[in-house]
Parts: C-alpha cells; structure tokens; sequence
C-alpha cells in the first residue's frame, strides 16, 4: 500500500514538473516526460510514444492559455502547422522503424545540442 501511494505520488509530482516545464518553455515536457517514464519502467519507444500523448493535451491547454492572455496570435502559429503536422506524420512512420538504441542516441544528442544552444544564447 505504502509502495503504491509513493508511485502514485511520483507520477502525480512528474505530471507537475512536465505540465510546469512545458508550459513556461511551450516545449521541452516531451523531453522530461522521456526519462521519467523510463525511469518508472517503460521501454525506450513506449516513453517516446506515451510522452508524445501527454504533451498533446498539456500544450493544447499552454497555447489555450497563452491565446486567451492574448501573448500569441492565432495567425502567427497557424503558419507552421501544415509542415509540422508533415513532420509529425512522418516522425511517427520513422518511429517504428528506428531501434531503441538509435532512438535513444538521437534523443540523447538533440538534449546535448538543445542544452548547448540555451547555454551559448
């Protein structure tokens, strides 16, 4: 029971921290729900899949929230997402044809360039 309370506690604090995360950056959640879903025991593609599934509904509710605050206009957004939708059909074909040790070292190469390019700016 004990066991079960803290697991449940954990999931609740990182739902927090990727919500948080994604919302003061309107990305990057995707790559703190990665690592927190392996650490709870999903493999390398189910975290990809899943972290892909809890950031839609969380960055619906951001770009909701920024609209409605009026910090971003429909228009300015709506311009990229013909190619982003391309790019997310795309991405998820080449998802099930990459291995997880592949996936893994591409994930682990675009946080190291992402973290460099924050730190250089």
């Amino acid at each position: 029971m004990k066991a079960k309370l803290k697991s449940k506690t954990l999931t609740a604090i990182f739902g927090v921290c990727i919500g948080l995360v994604n919302g003061i950056l309107g990305a990057g959640g995707g790559m703190l729900a990665v690592p927190l879903l392996k650490k709870i025991g999903f493999s390398q593609k189910e975290s990809h899949t899943n972290a892909i599934a809890i950031i839609l509904p969380i960055t619906i509710v951001s770009a909701i929230v920024y609209l409605l605050k009026n910090l971003v206009t429909f228009s300015d957004a709506v311009i990229y997402m013909p190619t982003g939708l391309i790019g997310a059909i795309i991405g998820t074909y080449l998802l099930k044809k990459i291995s997880a040790k592949w996936l893994k070292n591409i994930f682990g190469i675009l946080m190291v360039y992402a973290g460099i390019r924050l730190l250089l700016r």
